[in-house]
C-alpha cells in the first residue's frame, strides 16, 4: 500500500492553540499531516456536531483526531465516544481534581504497586512502567481507595497529555502522542493473577475508553509460565493494529527492550544503567523537567477570576472577559493630589 502524502494539518484559530509539532514521525494514514480531505472533513463534522450539543472544552483538532482514529472514522461513533468520556470526567469532576491532586501515600503504594513515567525511548516517547508483581489489594486499601487510584491513574494520563508528550514532541522535532510502556509481570503467580488482572481491566477499561490512541508500544516482560497461551486466545479478540505493538517476553527481555529504549534511561534493575538519585521511580526524569523543552501545562494556565480592584473592593471577571486594570498605589496617590483640600 502506497504511504500517504504529507498534507498540512488545517487548524482552528478557536481551539488550536499548539506550541510544538503538529505532524506525525511516520506517515500514517488518519494521522496528523497524512490526512486525506475526507479525514479533514470529518474532524469539522465531528466538531460542529459537538458544538451543537453546548461542549466547547476539548474540541482541539489533535484531540478530536484520536478520537476518530479510535472509531475508523466513524463520526457517530467517534461522537458518543467523546460524550462518553466527557460524562465521565464530569462524575469525578476531573478538570477540578487536575490542578490540585496530591497523592501523599504514592511511596507506601509503591512498595506494593510501582507505576512511574521515566525519560524516553528512541523515538522521543516517554516510557511508562508499572511493576505487577506486588500488588496486594488488601494491603493497598488499607493506605489508600480503589477510586484514589484510579483518580491517580486519570490525573497521570492528563499530565502524559500536557505536559509529558508537548515537551517529547518539542526535543524530538515531530509530534509524539503516545508513549512506550513496560508491564513487568514478575512475581504474578496463580494466587495473585485474579486480584491483578482484576484492576489491570479496571485500569485499562479507563485507558481505552477516556484516552484513545495513547499506546505506542507494549512490553509485557517476564511473563508467567503459560501466560503465552492465554495471550494467544486474548489477542483474538484485540484490533490488528494494538496486537502488532504488544509485545510478550519473558526473563530474557533485555536485548529486545534495549533496542526501544536507550539504556541510560531504561532503570539498572530492567537491564539498563540508570540510577536515579532517590530512586528512577521517584524521579519523573524526562524532557517535561528540562527547561529547554519544558512549558507549563495547559491546565496550569488558568486565569485568576478574581481581581482586586483597589482597597476594599473585589471585582468578579467572568471567564473569557477582560479584566479591568487593577489602581496602583501610584494612580492612588495621584488621586490624592488632585482632590481637594479640606478646609
Amino acid at each position: 500500500m502506497a504511504q500517504p502524502a504529507p498534507s498540512p494539518l488545517e487548524l482552528d484559530s478557536k481551539y488550536d492553540d499548539y506550541d510544538f509539532p503538529t505532524t506525525a514521525p511516520v506517515a500514517q494514514n488518519g494521522h496528523p499531516g497524512f490526512l486525506t480531505a475526507q479525514q479533514q472533513a470529518q474532524v469539522h463534522q465531528l466538531r460542529l456536531l459537538l458544538e451543537k450539543e453546548g461542549y466547547t472544552k476539548r474540541l482541539d483538532t489533535l484531540t478530536l483526531l484520536r478520537f476518530l482514529r479510535a472509531r475508523k472514522f466513524d463520526v457517530e461513533l467517534a461522537k458518543k465516544m467523546f460524550v462518553d468520556c466527557e460524562k465521565w470526567r464530569q462524575e469525578i469532576n476531573l478538570d477540578e481534581l487536575l490542578p490540585t491532586w496530591e497523592y501523599p501515600e504514592k511511596e507506601e503504594m509503591f512498595k506494593y504497586y510501582p507505576q512511574y513515567y521515566h525519560k524516553t525511548d528512541k523515538d522521543g516517547r516517554p516510557v511508562y512502567i508499572e511493576q505487577l508483581g506486588g500488588i496486594d489489594l488488601n494491603a493497598m486499601y488499607k493506605i489508600t481507595t480503589a477510586e484514589r487510584m484510579l483518580n491517580n491513574l486519570a490525573v497521570e494520563y492528563e499530565r502524559l497529555a500536557d505536559p509529558r508528550l508537548p515537551a517529547c514532541s518539542r526535543k524530538s522535532g515531530t509530534l509524539l502522542e503516545t508513549c512506550c510502556t513496560i508491564m513487568d509481570l514478575k512475581g504474578v503467580g496463580l494466587t495473585k493473577a485474579p486480584q491483578v488482572y482484576g484492576y489491570v481491566k479496571q485500569a485499562s477499561a479507563l485507558s481505552q475508553n477516556y484516552y484513545p490512541e495513547r499506546l505506542g508500544r507494549l512490553y509485557l516482560i517476564n511473563a508467567p509460565w503459560g501466560f503465552s497461551t492465554v495471550w494467544g486466545v486474548v489477542k483474538g479478540w484485540l484490533d490488528p493494529v494494538t496486537v502488532q505493538k504488544i509485545h510478550v517476553l519473558g526473563s530474557g527481555y533485555q536485548k529486545e527492550l534495549l533496542a526501544q529504549v536507550p539504556a541510560e534511561n531504561l532503570p539498572k534493575q530492567f537491564g539498563g544503567t540508570c540510577e536515579c538519585q532517590g530512586g528512577c521511580q521517584f524521579s519523573d526524569m524526562g524532557p517535561w523537567r528540562e527547561p529547554e523543552w519544558a512549558r507549563p501545562a495547559q491546565w496550569e494556565k488558568k486565569e485568576d477570576t478574581t481581581i482586586q480592584n483597589a482597597p476594599g473592593e473585589i471585582v468578579e471577571v467572568a471567564e473569557g472577559e477582560k479584566a479591568p486594570a487593577a489602581a496602583t498605589e501610584t494612580d492612588a496617590a495621584k488621586a490624592d493630589a488632585a482632590a481637594p483640600v479640606a478646609a
